[in-house]
C-alpha cells in the first residue's frame, strides 16, 4: 500500500493487520477441518470451494496491499470481505460433517475477519474523500 516504509516491507505491514493475520489463521483451521472430510467424495466440490473462498480472503488482502493505491486496495478488501462471509456461510452449511463447537469457533472469526475489513473499507473510503 501506498506510503509503507521500504524496511517495513510488504509482509511486515500485512502482519499488523489484524484481518490479514485472522484470515490466515482461519485458512489453516479450513485445511485441518476439512483433511479429516477429503476421503468422503460427495464432499469434493465443497471442500474445493471452502479452500478457495478461505484462500481468497488471504489473498485478495495481499493483492490489494501490493497494488500500491488506496482505490485499488479499498476494492480488494471489498472482495476479501465476500470471500469471509462465502466461506462463513459455508462453514454453516457443513454443519452436517463438522462438529458444532468448531462450525461456532470458525463462524465467529469470520465475522471478526468482516468487521475488521468492514471497518477499514469505511475508513479508507473516508480517507478518499478528503
Amino acid at each position: 500500500m501506498k506510503g509503507k516504509s521500504e524496511s517495513e516491507g510488504e509482509e511486515g505491514g500485512l502482519a499488523r493487520f489484524g484481518a490479514y493475520r485472522k484470515a490466515v489463521e482461519l485458512f489453516d483451521l479450513v485445511v485441518e477441518d476439512l483433511s479429516r472430510l477429503s476421503s468422503d467424495f460427495t464432499l469434493t466440490r465443497l471442500i474445493a470451494q471452502q479452500y478457495a473462498s478461505a484462500d481468497s480472503i488471504a489473498s485478495n488482502i495481499e493483492e490489494g496491499y501490493g497494488r500500491g493505491s488506496r482505490k485499488e486496495y479499498t476494492q480488494f478488501l471489498i472482495i476479501a470481505r465476500g470471500s469471509a462471509q462465502e466461506t462463513l456461510g459455508r462453514y454453516q452449511r457443513l454443519k452436517h460433517w463438522i462438529p458444532q463447537p468448531l462450525i461456532d469457533h470458525r463462524t465467529s472469526l469470520c465475522r471478526e475477519i468482516i468487521a475488521i475489513l468492514t471497518a477499514t473499507i469505511k475508513k479508507l473510503r473516508t480517507l478518499d474523500k478528503k
